[in-house]
């Protein structure tokens, strides 16, 4: 069970306006599901369970230990921002050893074991007293130092290894690790080629090192130390010693049988994938064509998708933060969505309430989950030691799939085949799964903004992808019945028996990554922003943390709305919300993408330019308020109406032409007849400037031409 979970039934105590009660009973009337509860002094009340679960007035208490915002312990980016490189190899020689005590692998897995694993000493059957004992042989340590790393990193993760006193010495290592990625990367590329020697593996690996961090910046090793790192290399990825079909042939193989993890409830397992988009997208903010990238997370027993977020260009360590906590928290569905669409905000199946029409609220656009294990692969974005050590403290375990066998994750890889046969093949300005699909003038077609797309596709996933059979959703005792993702789920919370909710609202601070600044008499100053509140140390108070920078305080940062920073004060473990100098003049949140193409927009128009000039600039170019262009304008033209001049064939049934959000889009929604006049924009244009624009029945005409 996750440690980020509580479950709630009979026994389950809560404290409400003050008082510690106990849920006695749990019944379902006409008005919905209800609880009754009882105090300390034998007093009966009766609530629905909407209001225990959601009321401010509520809180609950878990039975069982477990992660919570005024936990002692430091959140696990703080913990590893304070390391320095030499603690930090520590940190990571410390985990790889506790890994082959636990599991017998270094690397926790016997997917990409190393040669020689396991041993003898670590073999699966072995007691752990043995285990204890062989490692404290091994490292030259105490058995009760390997006992007390065992604890820590089974409760803490990698962050709970990391030394609180002092600095520790490492040993040196051979060769740069930069270098020696970069030298495994040429060796992967070499796969399919003829065999390479040694010395063009180094002269390949030297050149590129230089290339891409610059001369001088890492240490190259010398020629006997780099032929040393190629053979240790040489067991992870074969190149030079056998032929190159037998080297092709097990770089291509199965590590293991396939279809090995067996879901048995939602939530058990969730799959997490980054794709890039068969369909161009269009930067409202930059006013270039950008490629999209879109992260899912998919309940592996029930195939419904639970986070969704599309970004340009590539995805960060952000946006996958973003997509896991999504699962705790979904977003609302939108106000149009048909109603089988809509799942209930209290994430309670309508098929266990009585009266649906009173039970229901605003509606959430996925169900919400909290998951016990996250299968990823090996990107950089998925496996970075703040993501893993947060799913660590939140009792989700992370499950990397085998190198290069994208069959470990084939249900989100089907999904991502059936979102673009079901949806984006549909869509103007579709470009094909590769070049030699891709049309003549592709982009001269149609284009869509970001959020557009994203809105399809959210919309697409909830209305039809979730309400179509699946081939693969099955029950074992009805072999005959093909059921749908959102069917699925709901037999799997009647197979459960109960529903998880997160212990925490503020556990969502710790999804944020982590930036170090001192204070001073103005407030914080993060890239030249100045934020202040409630809650922030005095400047003359010494921080008690020994981060990267010297009496340095942490704040957690959100990429995607810099008006606003959050810090936990150390003494009441409370978390508050520092607000940005220049926030009142907004009333929507601004990215730091966005503020940088502000700032170099006020740098080419202004000689001492700042960030309010630079964010009014930006909010009146986004409201037609200056268009440097023709084409410009009508691009912002375009954002303001939420409308484009592009049409698309509605064939029969329930498809992608039907949703609220592709009829938006393609300017086929029905306005009505007090909205047909638009509203007066306030900026630089007047009813002369208006009058030179075309038409609005030419106005997409030329449009795509000017751009």
């Amino acid at each position: 069970m996750s440690g980020a979970q509580a479950r709630v039934g009979v026994g389950t105590r809560f404290v409400y306006d003050g008082d510690v009660v106990e849920v006695i009973e749990l019944t379902a009337t006409s008005a919905g599901n209800e609880v009754v509860l009882q105090d300390g002094s034998g007093q009966i009340r009766r609530l629905t369970l909407k209001e225990l679960l959601f009321s401010d007035r509520a809180r609950l208490i878990p039975a069982d230990p477990g992660p919570a915002a005024d936990d002692v312990e430091q959140v696990a980016s703080v913990i590893l921002g304070q390391l320095r490189p030499e603690e930090r190899r520590l940190v990571e020689h410390r985990a790889e050893h506790v890994r082959e005590v636990l599991t017998g692998y270094r690397s926790g897995t016997p997917a990409i074991a190393r040669e020689g694993e396991p041993c003898r000493e670590y073999a699966d059957g072995e007691p752990l007293t043995s285990r204890y004992a062989a490692k404290a042989a091994e490292l030259g340590v105490g058995e009760r130092s390997v006992r007390r790393w065992v604890a820590l990193f089974r409760e803490h993760g990698a962050a709970g290894l990391a030394p609180r006193k002092g600095a520790t010495s490492t040993p040196a290592a051979l060769a740069d690790g930069r270098w020696v990625e970069t030298a495994l990367e040429v060796m992967v590329e070499h796969t399919g080629r003829s065999r390479p020697s040694r010395t063009l593996v180094i002269e390949r690996t030297r050149a590129r090192v230089i290339a891409r961090f610059g001369p001088g910046v890492v240490g190259q090793p010398s020629r006997a130390t780099a032929f040393r790192v190629l053979a240790e290399l040489e067991r992870r990825h074969p190149l030079f010693r056998l032929s190159t079909k037998r080297n092709r042939d097990i770089a291509e193989r199965p590590e293991g049988p396939y279809g090995k993890l067996r879901p048995t409830r939602p939530g058990e397992y969730l799959l997490m994938d980054t794709t890039r988009l068969d369909v161009f997208a269009f930067d409202p903010l930059t006013l270039k064509w950008v490629q999209a990238e879109l992260t899912v997370t998919m309940d592996w027993y029930s195939r419904c998708i639970c986070g969704i977020r599309l970004t340009p260009v590539s995805t960060k360590a952000m946006d996958v933060s973003a997509v896991l906590f999504e699962c705790f928290r979904p977003r609302p569905a939108g106000p149009d969505w048909p109603k089988h669409a809509v799942w209930p905000e209290h994430g309670i199946p309508r098929t266990v309430l009585v009266d649906v029409d009173r039970a229901e609220g605003p509606g959430l656009a996925s169900p919400p989950l909290v998951p016990e294990t996250l299968v990823v692969d090996h990107g950089k974005v998925y496996v970075s030691e703040h993501l893993t050590s947060v799913c660590q403290r939140m009792g989700i375990s992370v499950q990397p799939a085998r190198l290069r066998t994208g069959r470990d994750k084939g249900p989100v890889e089907r999904f991502f085949r059936t979102l673009r046969e079901g949806l984006l093949e549909a869509l103007p300005g579709y470009k094909g799964p590769d070049i030699h699909s891709r049309g003549e003038n592709v982009e001269g077609e149609a284009f869509f903004f970001l959020d557009e797309l994203e809105a399809m596709i959210r919309e697409w996933t909830a209305a039809i992808y979730h309400c179509r059979p699946h081939a693969g959703l099955v029950d074992p005792g009805l072999p005959g019945l093909r059921m749908s993702p959102a069917q699925m789920f709901e037999h799997g919370i009647a197979r459960a028996g109960y529903i998880e909710v997160p212990r925490d609202p503020d556990l969502a601070f710790e999804f944020l990554p982590t930036k170090w600044r001192t204070v001073q008499h103005y407030g914080v100053e993060i890239d030249r922003r100045r934020y202040r509140g409630a809650g922030l140390p005095a400047p003359g108070i010494r921080s008690p943390y020994a981060g990267p920078v010297k009496n340095g305080w942490p704040f957690q940062v959100d990429p995607d709305d810099i008006t606003r920073i959050y810090f936990r004060a150390p003494d009441t473990r409370v978390w508050h919300a520092l607000t940005w100098e220049h926030a009142p003049s907004m009333q929507i949140p601004l990215s730091e993408d966005a503020l940088a193409f502000a700032r170099k927009l006020a740098a080419a128009k202004y000689r001492y330019p700042d960030d309010r000039l630079a964010v009014a600039d930006l909010l009146e170019r986004w409201n037609l308020g200056l268009g440097t262009t023709l084409a410009e304008r009508r691009m912002a033209l375009r954002i303001s109406r939420e409308q484009t001049g592009l049409g698309l064939p509605e064939p029969g049934g329930a498809t992608c032409g039907s949703l609220g959000s592709v009829r938006r889009a393609l300017g086929q929604a029905e306005v009505p007849a007090a909205a047909a006049e638009p509203v007066a924009e306030a900026g630089d244009d007047d009813d002369a400037d208006l009058d030179d624009l075309t038409p609005e029945e030419d106005f997409y005409a030329d449009a795509l031409e000017d751009v």
